[in-house]
């Protein structure tokens, strides 16, 4: 039986590796693979998946109130699998699309992202595979402490760090830094003296 899977990390942790990875996997068995990002990730190109140690690949794009399902049913329907990245930008909405492929396709859905913004909140699209994800795994990454790494921690043009802004903000290492929250929180309090 097919399942949806979330496997969610903070940045850094190779979440965008690993889905190639898989993609790879599944088609070095014969499989065909939908790879999946949303179109508001644009870091490498509109259809571009790439990890930071240099993997990368093609994708379809998903726009913002795209119906995931239609877009399965009417171009992709001969897909053994999806595979998304960068997940936490998708609406709930398309999450339960995702679900429903699940269910009623009866094929996997793998998806691979963020659970929590810059403020250490939920975005909506993780919050909602939370919630109804058949499998929910960690990638774990460390901070420079050697913690496990739980913030994305947005950072200004002076390296400071930002509490404040809005939710998506596109970037990679000249943005972000993955801390564990203890040293988020000392780095902050510093900070704010």
């Amino acid at each position: 039986m097919a399942k949806l899977y979330f496997k969610f990390g903070a940045m850094g942790s190779s979440k965008t590796a690993q889905a190639l990875i898989t993609k790879f996997n599944y088609e070095e068995n014969g499989m065909r693979v939908l790879l999946l990002k949303p179109a508001i990730d644009d870091r490498d190109g509109a259809n571009v998946v790439k990890s930071r140690i240099g993997l990368k690949n093609d994708a379809v794009t998903v726009h913002e109130n795209e119906n995931i399902y239609q877009t399965y049913e009417k171009n992709y329907s001969d897909c053994n699998v999806i595979i998304v990245d960068e997940c936490q930008f998708l609406s709930p909405e398309q999450v339960d699309q995702l679900s429903d492929i699940v269910i009623t396709k009866d094929i996997p859905v793998l998806c691979f992202g963020l659970s929590t913004d810059f403020t250490t909140h939920l975005f909506p699209g993780s919050k909602r595979l939370f919630e109804v994800a058949e499998s929910i795994q960690e990638i774990k990454s460390i901070c420079t402490c050697g913690s496990k790494a739980t913030v994305n921690a947005r950072l200004d043009e002076n390296g400071k760090i930002l509490t404040e802004g809005s939710q998506v903000c596109i970037g990679g290492n000249d943005k972000y830094v993955a801390m564990c929250r203890k040293c988020w929180l000392k780095r902050l309090a510093s900070e704010r003296k």
